[in-house]
This record gives C-alpha cells, sequence and structure tokens, in this order.
C-alpha cells in the first residue's frame, strides 16, 4: 500500500489497525536516518528491508532498537542493524513499539515484539525461520520473547508459549539487573515512568526462559557504566541451564550503545564474529 517511508524501507505495515503512518510516532531525522529517533510512539509500526545479496537466505529476523523504553534508537540500533542483516541475506524488520506508560500500561512493548513476528507469515514471509536480534532496552525486549508471558498480564493477541525462533542475538541489554532487589547497585531509586519499573520487575529473562530456547549470541561490554556485564553472564547461565547453545563476548572496554559504529575499538569486530558463529551454526552460509 502506498505510505510515507521515513526510515528508506522496502515496505512496512502498522501493527493493529490499518491507519496512516502520519500521527503515529514522532521521528527526528535531523542527523539523518542513520540516526534517526522515534519517540511518543501512538501507533507501533513494523518496517521490512529485502535481502541485498543475490542469493536470500530465506530467513526472517526481527530487530528490536535500544533507547530505556522511551525513546528508540531507531537509526543506530535499528536501520543500521538491518541494512547490516540484509547484507547476509536476511529479510530485516525493524520494529517502532510502544513505550510502557500510564497510557500503555508495562506490557505493549512486549505484546508489540510477540505481534510483529505474527507478521511476517500474514505478510508473506511466514516460509523461513524466525529469529530476533535486540540491543540495550531492545536486548530486553527481545529477551522477553525467549521467556514465558507473564500470567498477570492478559493479551487476546498473544501467542501462547514462546515464539519459536531460531536463533538470538542479543547486545548490552539490562536482562534483571533493573528489577526490584536484582539491582548490582544497593538502593538504587526505582526508574520513571513506574510502568517502565513494572516491565523490568515482571519480565527477568535470566530466570523465566523456557526449554524451548534458540542458541543466542550474547555482546557487551565488561566496563558498560549503564548496563552491568553481570546481566551477559545471569543471561548466559539461563540459556544454558535451559539446554541451548551460548556464544559470549565481553569486551573490556566499550562504551554502552556501542552498535555497529565505532570504528577502532576491539569491540567493532564484533558484527564479523557474529556472522562467522551464524556460519558456524548453519544459519547463513
Amino acid at each position: 500500500m502506498p505510505f510515507s517511508n521515513p526510515l528508506n524501507a522496502d515496505y512496512a505495515w502498522p501493527l493493529y489497525n490499518d491507519e496512516p503512518i502520519e500521527g503515529a510516532f514522532v521521528l527526528d531525522t535531523a542527523s539523518g536516518i542513520d540516526k534517526a529517533v522515534a519517540t511518543s510512539v501512538t501507533r507501533p509500526w513494523l518496517f521490512a528491508f529485502k535481502p541485498t545479496t543475490s542469493t536470500p537466505n530465506g530467513r526472517n529476523i526481527l530487530i528490536l532498537g535500544g533507547g530505556g523504553y522511551v525513546e528508540l534508537m531507531v537509526g543506530r540500533e535499528g536501520v543500521q542493524v538491518a541494512r547490516w542483516l540484509a547484507g547476509l541475506g536476511f529479510h530485516a524488520f525493524v520494529l517502532i513499539h510502544r513505550f510502557p506508560n500510564k497510557e500503555t500500561g508495562s506490557q505493549a512493548p512486549v505484546d508489540d515484539a510477540r505481534r510483529a513476528l505474527t507478521m511476517f507469515y500474514e505478510k508473506g514471509f511466514g516460509e523461513g525461520p524466525k529469529s530476533v536480534c535486540g540491543l540495550s532496552s531492545g536486548g530486553h525486549l527481545a529477551a522477553s520473547l525467549l521467556s514465558t508471558y507473564p500470567t498477570c498480564w492478559s493479551n487476546p493477541n498473544a501467542e501462547s508459549g514462546v515464539p519459536d525462533l531460531e536463533f538470538a542475538i542479543i547486545g548490552y541489554a539490562p536482562i534483571s539487573t533493573n528489577a526490584k532487589g536484582r539491582q548490582v547497585m544497593a538502593g538504587k531509586p526505582a526508574l520513571e515512568p513506574p510502568e517502565k519499573q513494572a516491565l523490568y520487575d515482571t519480565v527477568q529473562p535470566d530466570v523465566q526462559l523456557e526449554s524451548r530456547v534458540p542458541p543466542t549470541f550474547i555482546v557487551y561490554a565488561g566496563n558498560d557504566p549503564v548496563v552491568p556485564a553481570v546481566n551477559a553472564y545471569r543471561l548466559a547461565e539461563g540459556i544454558m541451564k535451559a539446554g541451548a547453545p551460548v556464544e559470549l563476548h565481553v569486551f573490556s572496554d566499550a562504551p554502552h550503545g556501542f552498535a555497529l559504529d565505532t570504528p577502532g575499538l576491539p569491540v567493532s569486530d564484533w558484527p564479523s564474529m557474529c556472522e562467522k558463529w551464524m556460519k558456524q551454526s548453519g544459519f547463513i552460509e
């Protein structure tokens, strides 16, 4: 269908209602699409990027950017990641989801991510395997897809059980150290808005994983001042206990939010390391 295309995607769809994209969210592209930031999301949208290789691999991957659940790094942790993965043959999908707040409740991002995965089939991409790549708070959201859907939430559109994913890529995500009683820093004040804190309290993926967990690539910075590396260790331990293989990399010196654009630092090698892992695991040729 015709649409305004703020991310230069190949396709775009609203998650729930066939409404125009205008007014669905606020997107700051003052620094270009590669650094675009989404805020004030009232209606979530999914953006699709076709493979840019001559031999697509037939696989689909959902990309979840970070932003602390109050904004979305759609460019650095969305479009740039989609471009990388499309170059490996994937159909790459960038989600602009709602944030947990008074209007949406704490479960909105999780519901949106689960809904996005069902759209692959609806839009004609459902035959190939599905995977997920999440960075920062998007990594927490990605890990939530590997976990049991909370029984305290009600969502008639939610799939039962854990989505069937082929693999996961998770980077510098606050897996559980934002949860009440599990913080690394004693006496850390509750996060605002309250619904954001409630989301982290409710979804603690490292201890809520089910047995159907996919192979996972995990990458963090050891000196991250925002997200302690203990999150990586907790997640890796949980996934191994669930019986899935883990590839874990913790770089000693890297900024939080390193994404794909930190040239000159060892952490800039993580995408190529991830590609080698995907090849070794048989996900790409």
